[in-house]
């Protein structure tokens, strides 16, 4: 991973408050991991949604990130996750990919895994800015 692209993953305080890393980030894809502590529970003990698409979006943001040297150059235009299985403990893997890198927009899939275990499924669109 290049200075800029860990510039780029580290500079969200948002990210470091729900411990988000960036293990990957180069040429359309990127890997992160979260690690669940008790800040990330719902009132059923589990993962939150929204930490959940949280890692998701990032991911997602740094797989597109990558193709400019790190630079943000595409936002978030829109986002469908599914939801396949809870998280009680350990740590999740969310690879995410570039699938059409167009002028305007760029389309981008995500799958999130525990182990083996596929926990959500993502796909956006994603503004070229």
């Amino acid at each position: 991973m290049s200075v800029r692209q860990e510039a780029v993953g580290t500079s969200s305080a948002f990210g470091r408050l729900l411990g988000l890393e960036i293990l990957e980030a180069a040429d359309g894809q990127a890997v992160l991991r979260l690690t669940m502590h008790d800040g990330l529970r719902n009132v059923r003990g589990k993962l939150h949604g929204g930490a959940l698409f949280s890692l998701i979006d990032t991911a997602m943001g740094q797989a597109s990130h990558s193709l400019n040297g790190g630079e943000a150059k595409a936002v978030t235009l829109e986002c469908k996750v599914n939801y396949i299985r809870g998280v009680e403990e350990g740590e999740i893997l969310c690879r995410a990919w570039v699938v059409h890198n167009g002028r305007r927009t760029q389309v981008i899939e995500a799958e999130v895994y525990q182990q083996d275990k596929l926990v959500a499924k993502a796909q956006a669109t994603f503004a070229v800015v």
